[in-house]
């Protein structure tokens, strides 16, 4: 009996490895491959000069274009670029955050949000160490970090406030003005959700930044990610 109980044991012990691998180590190989073949099929139909605009080129372009809120989950409609993540981060965005998206494609868009340059609050969900693991590094960021999103409309550059460590019910974080339910909306801002501590979710770590400046895709690239712009179209 002592030699059955502890055979079962055993196997219970090698199934629960099994499991861990597959969900910290194939989950990110199966995500990683989907993500990049959806970036690429977005370069691919990108508009727009690959090359920084000069350096004495005119750097105000008016308002932000804010392109319409998809309207099919699933749907691929921007590449955010973090630096602070490497110097070849460039991940999908997704609109909806359901298992079908951030399992998959990683980066997925509240549809209570506003989209990238509106007014108001632009908000992303992303996992931390599975699925691609796509802001596993967000608390890395540090006040200036600048996090660069592109859609179809051109580049979208926001730049890193600070982070807040909430319970998984905060939901005020997806406000149009993050934790503040009475207030009207005035600034851009770009909120990521994604869980806390890195291999729990007992907790949510919310990541703010506010948009800086925008240029339109006819304009061309930022200078710090236009190398990886380039890349993406390349494949």
């Amino acid at each position: 009996m002592v030699q059955v109980v502890g055979e079962l044991l055993i196997t219970c012990g090698v199934i629960l490895l099994l499991f861990v691998v597959w969900e910290l180590w194939w989950t990110n190989i199966e995500a990683n491959s989907a993500q990049q073949a959806a970036v690429s099929q977005f370069a691919q139909d990108f508009q727009g000069p690959l090359t920084p605009p000069p350096v004495d080129a005119p750097t105000d372009f008016g308002p932000p274009t804010v392109m319409a809120a998809p309207l099919v989950p699933g749907s691929v409609f921007g590449v955010a670029y973090i630096p602070r993540f490497g110097e070849t981060y460039s991940r999908p965005l997704v609109e909806g955050v359901g298992p079908a998206q951030l399992d998959t494609l990683g980066l997925g868009r509240y549809d209570s949000s506003t989209m990238p340059g509106g007014v108001g609050n632009f908000a992303i969900a992303g996992h931390r160490q599975t699925h691609g693991a796509v802001l596993d590094a967000i608390h890395t960021l540090v006040p200036g970090d600048r996090i660069y999103i592109q859609t179809k409309d051109g580049y979208y550059t926001y730049v890193f406030r600070n982070n807040q460590i909430v319970l998984p019910n905060r939901a005020d974080v997806l406000l149009p003005v993050p934790t503040q339910p009475d207030a009207t909306p005035t600034e851009r801002f770009l909120t990521m959700t994604s869980c806390n501590p890195r291999f729990g979710a007992e907790e949510r770590i919310i990541a703010y930044s506010v948009l800086e400046s925008w240029q339109p895709a006819s304009a061309g690239p930022p200078a710090a990610i236009a190398a990886q712009v380039a890349a993406n179209q390349k494949g």
